[in-house]
């Protein structure tokens, strides 16, 4: 869209037709170039050629459309307000090859489902620095905080269980989390941490994690991922048994953990209620909103001018050969 940006000095135009006639001796109310000046009609001034009178009003006009400054507005660009740094920790340990979930229809294993629905919540996140940490017997930064959220997706559809041992190593993951963000800059920090399962591996207890998360103002939101009833088929028939026996008697450490930090522990027993908190962490660290819009501005006034300025040098030529 074009603009000007001080439209009001358009004002300008006439005023080559309030210059008085000059006398001997006599200095012109408004001084314009010599070529210029001898082109464009006065009050008592003699009719020059028409066609150079067109071109001296036409240069006259250039100059005053470049000064009046025109631009260029591009459509407008949304503001986003600062974002946070989000680190994702992700359980790699055997027990999430575990089939009692449902995605979709079908049964499949913990780590697919949670890598499918996480992958809709990283892509969501936009404003934020994002990063990956996976952790089984000890806890490895997959993906540092970054605004590419492609790659952080691309890293985590890549993993794969058991790529890092057997076990589970919480307090690793809780304490590599905290390393990260203590390297950076003061940030709003958050890390969320998906498990199925107790900690029995790694060099920090998630107590001696939790109390570093805490120290560094990390909020910690743990979401442990199983479901409470699984069908076993057995030489006597089926029967039904908890999957999740080891989570469910770690969910207490779990609340009391993140509560510390300042967040929250979630259960998710199906792809439903892991969506759902995913939604309600969108909800519990805002996602960036729009702030104040901005718009390009592209400066058009060395077009006029340039062109004003090759009339104004065939208007001097001509005066020189008469």
């Amino acid at each position: 869209m074009l603009s000007l940006e001080w439209p009001w000095l358009l004002l300008a135009l006439p005023l080559p037709l309030l210059l008085p006639r000059r006398r001997p001796n006599q200095v012109a109310a408004l001084r314009l170039p010599g070529a210029l000046a001898q082109a464009l009609p006065t009050a008592a001034s003699p009719v020059p050629h028409r066609g150079w009178r067109i071109l001296a009003w036409l240069a006259w006009g250039l100059l005053v459309l470049a000064t009046a400054r025109p631009l260029w507005l591009g459509d407008p660009v949304a503001l986003k307000r600062e974002g946070r740094d989000l680190m994702i920790a992700v359980d790699l340990s055997g027990s999430m090859q575990l089939e009692d979930m449902t995605l979709n229809g079908r049964t499949v294993d913990r780590f697919t489902m949670v890598g499918h629905l996480l992958s809709d919540f990283i892509q969501r996140r936009e404003g934020d620095r994002l990063g990956l940490i996976l952790f089984a017997d000890n806890a490895y930064l997959q993906a540092p905080l970054t605004f590419d959220r492609r790659t952080v997706t691309r890293y985590l559809r890549e993993a794969q269980v058991g790529l890092v041992g057997q076990q589970t190593a919480i307090g690793d993951a809780i304490a590599l989390a905290v390393k990260r963000f203590e390297q950076l800059e003061q940030s709003a920090r958050v890390l969320v941490l998906l498990t199925d399962g107790e900690n029995n591996a790694g060099r920090f207890s998630p107590e001696q994690a939790a109390d570093l998360a805490r120290r560094a103002e990390v909020t910690l939101y743990t979401i442990g991922v199983g479901a409470s009833e699984l069908q076993q088929r057995g030489l006597f028939g089926s029967r039904t048994v908890n999957p999740s026996a080891e989570l469910d008697r770690a969910e207490k450490t779990f609340t009391a953990l993140s509560e510390s930090t300042g967040g929250r522990y979630f259960r998710a027993r199906s792809s439903a209620e892991l969506e759902a908190i995913y939604q309600e962490l969108d909800a519990l660290e805002p996602i960036a909103q729009q702030g104040s819009q901005w718009r390009p501005r592209s400066e058009l006034y060395p077009w006029p001018l340039g062109l004003a300025l090759v009339l104004l040098l065939a208007l001097f030529l001509r005066r020189q050969h008469g």
